[in-house]
């Protein structure tokens, strides 16, 4: 993750007075902006570009009350608990050619879009017919272009702050967590009739690198372009595999062309201008065909088999292109070894121009009990990293409830810390008739 600049710490939060730790830029109570207390100091990077602001209050506390606690006491103001391999603070996702990766969820497709969020039930408007949306903390500044108001300084709740979709078969969730400014990741949720009539249930998450330019807009252009490929091959009787390769192949176009739209290296360019960081993220996606389960990825993102009965063993069913997963593999470090690292999270592919020679992973699975299939950012797994940590994650009654589901691992990871952007998709298995 790209580090956001030192700004001068308070010990409570101007907004709700909860107690604030070193280094937060969020309140963990109200999600209000810390450094909103001394504005002169706040510093967006160029390429930081909102989506219209909208009077609504911040949607990531809502989406914390459905939940589940974690283990032991909470007490307010309290360090959050770091899982085991996971680092004190933000895993900096960098890439690495032996660099690092984040993720904004812009759920595309057909599907219902909710807001955990209420609003104020006051009139967003401001006196005298000035039709400029009205600062939902204050309810007296209007917001400047940034998202901020100009009374308070109080940061505004953003589309892509917090998005939920929903379909027949599959639900995916993603937050911007606590630490960050805006969200990285995204996610496209679809479904299809194939040839012969049966559904196909398709769920794509994809992270930006946030030490690229326009990291959320590599990681939207990404989820859209995979989904699109998914829907227009398999329909047409392509093999899920064979469907899941073209797919990344296109969503790896589609980040590459953005590099082109900024002037950043296309493919093949020399290797001293790959330094200009052109847009960049990972990909991770997960088709139900019938009984049949395929997954494909390049990055760290990851996809997880959690069964039903809870007495059988739950798997992990991608590999991390990453510096830990090769030094596991190489067998120069334990797993735990590798993982406590600082350089775990530097990952080895991505999608963009400044990549290297593209090698789309696929795999196929024909699980013989049900369950639920998550895909998920690192945003998530840092929290529960193992497969049996994942599956106590999930809910019990995941498969008949993806939804809820969803939202309860996003707040398993805001519980955790919420180091990180995080999304996830849950598909239930099988695909429902």
């Amino acid at each position: 993750m790209s580090q956001m600049p030192q700004l001068p710490q308070l010990s409570a939060c101007p907004t709700c007075a909860e107690p604030l730790e070193a280094g937060d830029n969020y309140c963990g109570g109200c999600g209000a902006e810390v450094s909103a207390a001394v504005p002169s100091a706040r510093q967006e990077p160029e390429d930081y570009r909102l989506a219209a602001p909208v009077p609504v209050a911040d949607p990531r506390a809502a989406a914390a009350l459905d939940a589940p606690t974690p283990p032991g006491p909470a007490t307010p103001g309290a360090q959050p608990t770091t899982p085991a391999g996971a680092s004190a603070g933000p895993h900096p996702h960098t890439r690495t050619h032996t660099s690092t990766s984040t993720g904004t969820s812009t759920g595309t497709g057909t599907g219902t879009a909710t807001s955990a969020g209420t609003g104020t039930g006051a009139d967003p408007r401001l006196p005298g017919g000035d039709s400029r949306p009205r600062c939902a903390a204050c309810q007296e500044g209007t917001i400047d272009r940034d998202g901020y108001c100009e009374h308070c300084g109080h940061a505004q709740a953003r589309e892509r702050d917090h998005m939920e979709r929903e379909l027949a078969g599959v639900a995916a969730a993603s937050d911007r967590g606590l630490r960050h400014h805006r969200n990285e990741d995204a996610f496209s949720v679809a479904t299809v009739a194939l040839q012969d009539g049966s559904p196909a249930v398709v769920a794509v998450v994809c992270d930006g690198v946030s030490s690229a330019t326009r990291p959320d807009d590599a990681s939207a252009a990404a989820a859209h372009a995979a989904e699109v490929s998914l829907l227009t091959s398999l329909p047409r009787g392509a093999h899920p595999r064979q469907a899941m390769s073209e797919a990344i192949v296109a969503a790896a176009d589609a980040v590459t062309a953005l590099a082109v739209e900024t002037g950043a290296p296309v493919p093949h360019e020399e290797p001293q201008q790959r330094h200009q960081n052109a847009p960049a993220c990972t990909i991770v996606s997960a088709v139900v065909t019938g009984d049949l389960l395929t997954v494909g990825w390049i990055g760290d993102s990851r996809v997880y088999w959690v069964p039903d009965d809870r007495t059988t063993q739950p798997s992990r069913l991608t590999e991390d292109d990453s510096w830990a997963a090769q030094m596991v593999a190489a067998g120069l470090m334990s797993e735990a070894e590798a993982y406590a690292d600082e350089r775990a999270h530097a990952i080895t592919g991505w999608l963009g121009a400044d990549a290297y020679e593209l090698e789309p992973h696929a795999a196929s699975f024909k699980p013989d009990r049900p369950g639920v299939v998550v895909v998920c950012t690192d945003g998530l797994w840092n929290y529960a990293e193992s497969a049996e940590e994942m599956a106590r994650a999930v809910p019990p009654d995941a498969r008949a409830r993806p939804l809820q589901s969803a939202r309860v691992l996003v707040g398993h990871a805001l519980n955790g810390g919420g180091h990180d952007n995080v999304t996830v998709a849950v598909v239930p298995f099988p695909a429902a008739p």
